[in-house]
């Protein structure tokens, strides 16, 4: 008897797990929605590409803005009823962005989706453990966020092909969709998620005082913000391969950024593996102007870039998890606002460029901003090292450095 009711837990642990996988696959995709339909958004609502690119900016913000502050609002309240309500109201959002007759009713509906979204990846991050028995806690992280990079592959891509066939609104509408039936389903397969222990100002502000959760955030803030401030303003970037490719080279991206999320996630050492992402990062942009004017150049730099991004979000978990394990929602909140605002400043910041300089301009900016990382990674992962060796030999490390 006993064991049977095991393996009933492991079972319903892992359709909640599968549930929110594809949670996050729809809350990414809402997020990104822009990004593959700039060029239509703009036309409808007149209005320029740069400007058109302040709806992922505006999600951004309001995201960075409520994640420290909700796990201080929600106090003890059950976090499946919260996740219920946050996907409704993504629902809702994503609706209204479908009706938007202005630019500035489909910007109300972002700000809605941005507190969604903030809300849903903060009690997101470390849900496996309560999901699942221990030895398959790694596993199914991997897959709750895998549907990070799915969203990638799948969710962007067609994005673009729905905007190209029956316009851009019956994208947001189909997310609309999506999000009712998921809000049914984690009421239903989710189990109650109360909270440990309501989580105070003073814990934020404990796990921002230590130095390693610091030197993450500062990578965060560089790689989101570089990735961004170029992949925001991808479809202008390849509009002169042809609008029709748009999505088939965007597919490529995805493809290789689920294989890069679950190549990080097997990592032997975050740290090295962030410097190899800020690279992948650098690199193929700063070549986009040079070698991506043609359809093989742009598959094979897209891939690459991709492949290094899709990395960056287990990765910086990683980082985060072992700098403050003790203090998970606390430095999850930290990590979630920072995301998401190096979103919203990506975003803003490659706008500003892609309207005054051009498309070939915010390559320089994105790999400035990715080399610069990879030098914060160097250095600290030098001081590192000289601490360790200096250590008395009993003193222990994290696991994965």
């Amino acid at each position: 008897m006993t064991t049977l009711c095991v393996d009933e837990t492991r079972t319903e642990g892992w359709a909640a797990a599968v549930t929110m996988a594809v949670t996050v696959f729809t809350v990414v995709t809402a997020e990104m929605l822009p990004v593959g339909l700039l060029t239509p958004i703009g036309a409808s609502l007149g209005v320029s590409e740069g400007t058109a690119g302040l709806t992922l900016t505006v999600t951004g913000l309001v995201a960075a803005a409520s994640s420290p502050v909700l796990p201080l609002l929600l106090g003890k309240v059950d976090r499946r009823a919260v996740l219920v309500g946050l996907m409704l109201l993504l629902a809702g959002a994503s609706l209204l962005a479908a009706w938007s007759p202005t630019y500035g009713v489909l910007i109300a509906a972002r700000i809605l989706t941005g507190v969604s979204m903030g809300g849903v990846w903060l009690l997101t991050v470390g849900l496996a453990s309560r999901l699942v028995p221990p030895q398959s806690v790694g596993p199914a992280t991997s897959l709750i966020f895998s549907g990070i990079g799915i969203a990638s592959v799948l969710g962007i891509p067609a994005a673009a092909y729905v905007g190209e066939l029956v316009g851009w609104r019956w994208a947001f509408a189909s997310i609309g969709i999506l999000s009712l039936v998921l809000a049914a389903a984690i009421a239903a397969l989710l189990p109650p998620l109360p909270a440990a222990a309501a989580v105070r100002l003073a814990d934020v502000s404990a796990a921002l005082r230590i130095k390693q959760v610091r030197v993450g955030l500062v990578l965060v803030a560089l790689l989101v913000t570089a990735h961004f401030s170029a992949y925001t303003y991808i479809r202008p970037m390849l509009d002169g391969l042809g609008p029709s490719l748009v999505g088939t080279l965007l597919l490529a991206y995805g493809v290789a950024g689920v294989t890069g999320n679950f190549v990080a996630g097997s990592a032997k050492s975050y740290r090295v593996m962030l410097g190899v992402i800020a690279a992948l990062i650098a690199l193929p942009v700063l070549a986009m102007p040079l070698l991506g004017t043609t359809v093989p150049g742009a598959l094979v730099l897209l891939a690459i870039w991709g492949f290094g991004y899709g990395g960056t979000t287990v990765t910086t978990q990683a980082w985060n998890h072992a700098a403050a394990p003790t203090a998970p929602e606390a430095s999850s909140a930290l990590l979630v606002g920072v995301f998401n605002g190096a979103i919203a400043l990506g975003a803003f910041s490659g706008g500003r460029v892609v309207d005054h300089l051009g498309t070939t301009a915010v390559t320089w900016l994105t790999g400035l901003l990715a080399l610069t990382a990879l030098a914060v990674v160097v250095r600290h992962r030098t001081a590192a090292s000289a601490a360790e060796s200096s250590a008395p030999k009993s003193s222990s490390s994290f696991s994965g450095e």
